[in-house]
Order: C-alpha cells, then structure tokens, then sequence
C-alpha cells in the first residue's frame, strides 16, 4: 500500500481551493483564516447522537429547508471552511458542492479533539458571518446550549441538562431530551 502527501503551499494562506487537494483519509479538513485544521474521525457515541438529532430536526423543519451533517463544506470567506456537525439552511442556499453563506443553524457535538475549536473559533467565525443559530453539545455533561444571533453577537436562547426539556421556536419548533438523543431509556 503507497501513501502520497500532499504538497501544501508556502508562504501563503491556504484557499478553499487548497482543501480539495487534501486525502480522502477519514480526518475532517477544515480552514480558518487560511490556516488548516485537521480532526480525527468521531467517535461512536458522536455519530450516533448527530444522526439522531439529525432525525429529529428533519422531522420538524419546514420542507424549504435541509438538514445536513458533515462532512460538508461551509464557506465562510475563501480563507475560512467549515464543517459544522450539523447545518440546517434553505435548500435553494446550496451549491452541490458547499454552502457558499452561513447556515441558518450549525450545530456541533463537543470532542476531546475538538472542544475549543468548536467553543471558540467556530463560534465566532459563524457568529461573525450572520449564522442566526448555534447549538453546542455537551456528552460529558450531558448538555445543550443554545446560542442566538442578537444583533452581531450570540446570547443564550435555551440550555438543557441531564434529563431536562430542551425547546426552541427558532429556527424551528423542537422539543427533545438529550436521553431521546442518546438512546438512553
């Protein structure tokens, strides 16, 4: 078996562009500011919540608008991709390579490997790109919080722990419990 590398270029922030270059190899391969972030695959327990709420949200969510999970593309500016673990946008938003705007929602599942990513600079790239909702999720704790464009900062629009009701009106109507996400009875 031959491994090839992929030759990166010098001296210059890396593009969008840049990432199709990048191996098919189970990491995800992500740009901010032009620098490449690269994350293992997720776990287990991170996929199967993802789909679960995936399900869930597909269930609720008026028919102009998909929910996708990654990987897929967010472009945020030519020097900044994103995948968040979770988007929801309208359907006509999409290109059939990436979604070339903010989504309506991301949402991402916190890892070890990921947590500040997810926490800091995720957060406020989509902030800063006008992505109206954003929801993090917390397997250690259990958690979810929820964040709300105000103006052009987050604030905290709903939280949930353990075994309590997480409801929203926005983006959508939804109510679940992070046991209903789990799988747990």
């Amino acid at each position: 078996m031959t491994s090839e590398v992929t030759g990166l270029p010098r001296g210059r922030a890396l593009t969008r562009d840049d990432l199709h270059t990048m191996p098919d190899d189970g990491h995800r391969y992500e740009l901010v500011d032009g620098l490449l972030i690269v994350s293992p695959a997720p776990s287990f327990w991170h996929q199967d919540l993802l789909l679960r709420l995936a399900v869930t949200i597909f269930g609720v969510i008026p028919d102009d608008l998909t929910v996708l999970t990654a990987p897929f593309d967010v472009v945020l500016a030519q020097d900044t991709v994103i995948q968040p673990d979770l988007l929801v946008a309208p359907r006509a938003d999409f290109t059939d390579r990436d979604l070339p705007l903010a989504p309506l929602l991301a949402v991402e599942v916190l890892s070890p490997s990921t947590r500040r990513f997810d926490l800091m600079l995720k957060r406020e790239r989509l902030q800063r790109a006008g992505c109206r909702h954003y929801w993090v999720f917390d397997p250690d704790e259990p958690s979810v919080l929820a964040f709300t464009l105000d103006g052009d900062v987050y604030v905290e629009s709903g939280r949930a722990l353990g075994d309590e009701l997480f409801s929203a009106t926005e983006p959508f109507e939804i109510s679940f419990t992070l046991r209903s996400l789990t799988g747990q009875s």
